[in-house]
């Protein structure tokens, strides 16, 4: 049977991942007159996610110890108290296999900035504690977000997780995606996972495809006890990338979607439905169009974006132009900047822009999935990173061309430094070397432009403070948005600057460099090259594991940067020394280091 969208809708319609309504007390009691108090445990915790002012998701997952039980009977409390002595709303209901005998409630009724504390029971076994808050409303002092993504569970230990769940003033956790991998044991990122004791279990050993594979995906990832406490600690505002799914997937498709796997819709749909069954999102009548806004009073208005399933055109492919000739690089740049090309699709593009263009709160923020600045990078070095690449990929030793990169990368970062001092021995060769670019990465923003350029013009245009958050690339970033000098609302302008965060555990570009291996004085050099080559971009950190934080008041938008010194060691401590912060302030587009 081929699947169509159709099916997809009727499917998703139908409810997978149902969240109960709780408006208030109900008069549901702690009692339990039956004693099988070892029928059922919270193996994976609890989590609470989607705030609104008036209502939160709150989520568990109760696990029946007898693989014949069908349905099981759950009870739910929350309270403004952690002792909960004012309880606000309870209530009962049955979880199934249906819904993997995951439960979500959806509180109504609530106080605006509150906090809740929330729990669950069933058979006599009580939930571990979580808390969430509502969000603010009205005029307030400060918003302070953690922005996080990218987790695979066998590269390595989930300790950024664990830094998150200690934080104490954080308003929410926005996770930009990658929540989970669908490869197997002997995919991606998996070759220290038997040493760390992070093999994936044996009956979940292989890429996901079934939707029992991707619910116990997601079951052997929330047993993670350092994702567990991030989860219980502060409400979470979620959107999927590529790896929820499979690798580099577009709305019709996938790299890693391959012969033999079956029907990619299909496929689709049992990665949504365990999507919305574990994670604790307030569910839409389609569940391709998760897109939302979160309004923090007067403050933060923060738009949630799909840059992955709803619309997003195949990605572009360098193999496909020839690029040593003059009519393919005009191929080329025709087709990244083409209108038809497609990220976020005309729906979801005209809902952001109106919502940018209408917006009162001071800023305007994009929790989304992939590197909105331009990295645009010398085509030299592009043919070059292309190689070691395709070497690497084939198991083959790319140390020479390593070699070969690094003394490319110092000869060009030396020429782009003589044409910014203004040295008039530059000659055209040299500067055309350096100036002649191209986007290091297609499945960013930079393969899809013409988009991009509508929502800088957008920002412009309407005089809006605008942050993006990123996550996808397992590093962090920090730059400036540019517009093109084509685009018709405002050329050349600065629209706003773009924050991305490091991985929970995924390696990132200092694992194609082999910078792991190099001095700290050699990887500082590399940052300083890669910065200064990469006209729009303010800061880089190609090697650590980490999360950021964005705190947001009237005055200015504060990002910082944390890192971990080792995910491949159970102990591990704060790198202070390379904690790195920005500050951007309103009615700026310049960024400020501090």
């Amino acid at each position: 049977m081929t699947f169509t969208r159709r099916h997809f809708l009727k499917a998703s319609a139908a409810g997978f991942g149902v969240a109960v309504l709780s408006l208030g007390l109900t008069g549901c009691t702690l009692d339990d007159d039956e004693d099988v108090s070892t029928h059922v445990s919270f193996d994976h915790g609890v989590a609470s996610g989607d705030p609104l002012a008036d209502s939160l998701i709150i989520w568990t997952r109760v696990t029946p110890l007898d693989t014949a039980t069908s349905s099981i009977k759950v009870k739910w409390q929350a309270s403004t108290d952690a002792n909960f002595d004012t309880i606000s709303h309870d209530g009962e209901t049955d979880v199934t296999a249906a819904t993997d005998f995951t439960l979500k409630v959806d509180l109504q009724g609530l106080t605006a900035n509150t906090t809740y504390y929330f729990r669950f029971i069933s058979n006599g076994k009580t939930s571990p504690i979580g808390k969430g808050k509502t969000l603010p409303t009205g005029t307030i002092e400060q918003v302070k977000f953690a922005v996080v993504s990218c987790a695979n569970y066998p590269a390595g230990f989930f300790h950024v997780y664990g830094e998150i769940a200690k934080q104490t003033d954080l308003d929410a956790v926005l996770h930009l995606g990658d929540y989970i991998y669908e490869y197997g044991n002997n995919g991606y990122a998996t070759e220290d996972a038997a040493l760390l004791g992070r093999l994936l279990p044996d009956d979940n050993s292989e890429e996901i495809i079934s939707l029992t594979d991707y619910r116990k995906r997601y079951a052997h990832y929330r047993t993670d006890k350092d994702l567990q406490a991030a989860h219980g600690n502060c409400a979470f505002i979620t959107v999927w990338d590529d790896h929820e799914i499979t690798n580099d997937t577009w709305k019709n498709g996938a790299e890693n979607h391959n012969e033999g796997e079956g029907d990619f819709t299909e496929r689709k749909l049992h990665a949504l439905q365990a999507y919305f069954e574990w994670m604790p999102i307030r569910n839409v009548a389609d569940k391709e169009r998760i897109y939302r806004r979160f309004e923090f009073g007067n403050l933060v208005s923060l738009h949630m974006l799909d840059t992955r399933v709803l619309a997003r055109d195949e990605q572009l492919n360098y193999a496909d132009f020839d690029l040593t000739s003059a009519q393919g690089q005009s191929d080329f740049a025709a087709a990244i900047s083409s209108p038809s090309r497609a990220l976020l699709g005309n729906e979801q593009l005209t809902w952001l822009t109106d919502g940018l263009s209408t917006a009162t709160t001071q800023w305007q923020v994009l929790g989304q999935q992939v590197l909105m600045t331009k990295m645009h990078l010398p085509f030299e070095i592009l043919q070059l990173l292309m190689s070691i690449q395709i070497a690497q990929a084939g198991g083959n030793d790319p140390s020479e061309l390593l070699a070969k990169a690094n003394v490319l990368f110092s000869e060009l970062a030396q020429i782009k430094g003589r044409i910014l001092a203004g040295d008039p021995s530059v000659t055209a060769q040299e500067r055309a070397r350096v100036e002649t670019t191209a986007p290091y990465n297609l499945d960013a923003w930079d393969g899809y432009a013409y988009e991009r350029e509508v929502i800088l013009g957008t920002a412009i245009t309407a005089e809006k403070n605008l942050v993006v958050l990123a996550g996808d690339t397992h590093n962090a970033w920090a730059g400036q948005l540019v517009t093109d000098a084509s685009n018709p609302f405002a050329a050349s302008l600065t629209a706003g600057v773009e924050f991305a965060t490091s991985s929970v555990s995924s390696p990132g570009l200092e694992n194609y460099l082999a910078l792991n291996s190099q001095s700290a004085e050699t990887v500082a050099q590399m940052e300083q090259v890669i910065a200064l080559l990469v006209n729009d971009l303010a800061y880089n950190n190609l090697v650590e594991r980490g999360y950021l934080t964005v705190t947001f008041t009237e005055q200015q938008a504060h990002a910082e940067w944390q890192f971990v010194s080792s995910i491949k060691t159970a102990s591990y401590t704060m790198l202070n020394d390379r904690k790195k912060a920005f500050t951007l302030k309103a009615g700026s587009t310049t960024l400020q280091s501090v």
